[in-house]
């Protein structure tokens, strides 16, 4: 019966300790995506509508296999540029879904961009509205206090108005650099009818930038991305570098990322026809283990906008998402 009890209470501290690692890992970040370069537009919305693509991008994150109730992420956004207001205009949309635990958020937002030629490149500012929603699913908690506010067994959820803001640089298809804001307004939500369960979140700052190296043979190049990130609390940075070879038919493209004092990580990618299928590992530096890491599966789908020329709309690959 003591052994009954003793298990019975360390499974409730197990719990309280990973509803608070819950809480305050979704107060500092969102999902850290391996594959960060290729979802510009979601880190940095000024991006959205940069060329005249449509741009279709779905990433699938699983983060610390091998644990129970480990988070799961998936991302799905779309950007294409506004020609019927010009060239210098451009939307995107997504969908974020994270779930850990008990817990799940989902996001949906709507971006605008507007895009000025600037020193032979492009200046981009964006505004970007979501709608934030927080659930808790209590049925997977075992409590012996069924009363106890803090750890309800009901289902329970909270929304809010969101606001993410992004300014970048890019100079033709070489160099780019950026700056963007998530959670702007440090929204707190209530979940639920009690306000002793609420979530703020803080505002999340990013720094994005890459570089593209050209050989002289032009169907190869190495082009390097960064992103930093930080709540002014804490902080995570990616370096990501890929060798591309860019075919008549087909791209691929295999590359390496590092995370200071976090992980290091393989990418590897497909493209053909204006579809790209990516994969990578993210393998944790902190004693988790090898085989604990985080594997990411990215598709994406690049469609030619040439709607200038009557009857043309190109359905062709151009470069590597």
């Amino acid at each position: 019966m003591c052994s009954v009890v003793i298990n019975f209470r360390m499974k409730r501290l197990l719990w309280i300790g990973l509803l608070l690692t819950s809480l305050s890992m979704k107060a500092q970040f969102d999902a850290p995506f391996t594959n960060s370069w290729a979802l510009q537009s979601y880190f940095n919305p000024a991006a959205a509508g940069l060329d005249k693509l449509l741009n279709i991008r779905a990433a699938y994150s699983m983060q610390m296999v091998g644990f129970e109730n480990a988070p799961k992420t998936i991302l799905i956004t779309a950007d294409m540029p506004l020609f019927f207001l010009g060239p210098s205009h451009g939307a995107g949309l997504g969908l974020y879904n994270d779930k850990a635990a008990i817990f799940s958020t989902q996001r949906i937002f709507l971006s605008y961009a507007y895009h000025h030629k600037l020193w032979g490149g492009r200046m981009s500012i964006s505004v970007r509205p979501a709608f934030l929603i927080e659930k808790t699913d209590g049925s997977k908690l075992d409590v012996v206090d069924k009363d106890d506010p803090v750890l309800s067994t009901s289902d329970a959820k909270g929304q809010k108005f969101d606001l993410d803001m992004g300014l970048r640089y890019t100079y033709k298809k070489t160099w780019y650099a950026g700056a963007s804001v998530m959670h702007l307004l440090g929204p707190t939500i209530q979940i639920g009818d009690d306000r002793t369960r609420e979530i703020t979140i803080d505002p999340v700052f990013y720094m994005t930038g890459g570089y593209r190296f050209r050989f002289r043979y032009p169907r190869y190049a190495i082009s390097t991305d960064a992103i930093l990130r930080t709540d002014l609390t804490s902080w995570r940075g990616d370096i990501t570098a890929r060798f591309e070879y860019d075919g008549e038919k087909h791209k691929i493209y295999g590359g390496i990322m590092y995370s200071p004092m976090n992980s290091v990580g393989i990418l590897l990618g497909y493209n053909f026809h204006g579809i790209n299928i990516g994969y990578s590992y993210e393998a944790y530096t902190g004693g988790i283990g090898a085989l604990n890491g985080t594997h990411e599966i990215l598709l994406g789908y690049q469609m030619e906008l040439n709607l200038g020329k009557k009857g043309k709309n190109l359905h062709k690959s151009v470069r590597l998402l």
